[in-house]
């Protein structure tokens, strides 16, 4: 991640921060603000308008950084990245190589046989094998 990537991350997520304190500290509708402070205590922080209006456009304010930092982020991000998708991953079929040839098998009506000398004592010979004929063509 280079430098500008990690700056941007780091602005969006204290923006993201400051609009959730400033949401929290904005007065619910139908909220009185005399109830917590006293009467009239309110007025003397954010001027004589109250705070309505300071708090509200800060939170536009930073509500539309917010947006312009997820729409820079979503270009940083999205730079230098070739391959997106599993299908762009896949050899085309030209590159795969073809499957081994498997040889022959031998004619069945040949097989080999066992000399006397190499089978054991005391086991009987191997029976022939059964010869079967191609059936003829209609």
């Amino acid at each position: 991640m280079s430098w500008v990537q990690t700056l941007a991350v780091v602005v969006h997520v204290l923006l993201a921060a400051s609009i959730i304190g400033l949401v929290l500290l904005q007065r619910g509708k139908g909220a009185d603000a005399g109830a917590g402070f006293g009467a009239g205590a309110s007025g003397t922080v954010f001027g004589a308008r109250g705070s309505g209006s300071f708090l509200s456009r800060t939170t536009a304010v930073l509500a539309t950084l917010f947006f312009v930092t997820s729409l820079g982020l979503s270009y940083l991000f999205s730079q230098g990245k070739e391959e997106t998708s599993v299908i762009d991953r896949v050899q085309p079929a030209q590159t795969v190589p073809a499957p081994a040839q498997v040889p022959a098998l031998p004619p069945t009506d040949v097989l080999p046989s066992v000399p006397e000398s190499t089978a054991p004592a005391g086991t009987p010979p191997p029976a022939p094998a059964p010869v079967t004929q191609p059936a003829p063509a209609q």
